[in-house]
């Protein structure tokens, strides 16, 4: 079955609730999304209200995946780059599809669904990621249409002498 994604949904205590428990457990599996596990959902929380604040004020959208019992099974962040000479792409963060969602096709639905909910914003050419090297998301974004367009080597310190690739990816949308 197919995830039904919403752009912008109300930030209800559920889905605020929803997203934090995603958050916490795609760290916690492994997920490159900003934390290493163990993580709990309080260490997570501050991360969400940061996002949750961009969103009250206009600079970021939040697109939501739900599973078939309306549960949030995947998120993306799109946030407005705020570089007046940038303002023509736009930001993806926080790419995540539940562990238990993994091997099914949701995260390129994701990804097409971003790209859709990019297309609507006017002036927007672009959309730009970035990743976390040595675990294979440059692959799997190359095979939605992204191209890598930059990377800082070691730039990202999982564990004292586990350095990662800062990779940035690029997806035209005209």
């Amino acid at each position: 079955m197919a995830l039904t994604f919403t752009l912008d949904p109300a930030v209800t205590p559920g889905l605020r609730d929803g997203v934090l428990d995603l958050w916490t457990d795609v760290s916690n599996a492994g997920g490159a999304v900003g934390f290493v596990p163990p993580v709990t959902r309080e260490a997570v929380r501050p991360e969400l209200v940061r996002h949750l604040v961009q969103m009250a004020e206009g600079r970021t959208h939040l697109l939501v995946g739900r599973d078939e019992t309306g549960e949030v099974a995947a998120t993306a962040f799109l946030t407005f780059n705020t570089h007046r000479l940038m303002t023509h792409w736009l930001w993806l963060y926080t790419v995540m599809v539940h562990p238990r969602h993994q091997g099914r096709g949701y995260g390129r639905d994701l990804l097409t669904a971003a790209a859709e909910a990019a297309r609507t914003f006017d002036g927007i050419d672009a959309i730009r990621l970035t990743c976390r090297g040595g675990q294979g998301l440059e692959r799997f974004y190359t095979s939605c249409g992204y191209k890598e367009v930059g990377r800082v080597p070691d730039a990202i310190r999982v564990a004292p002498g586990d350095d990662r690739d800062d990779v940035t990816m690029l997806l035209p949308l005209i």
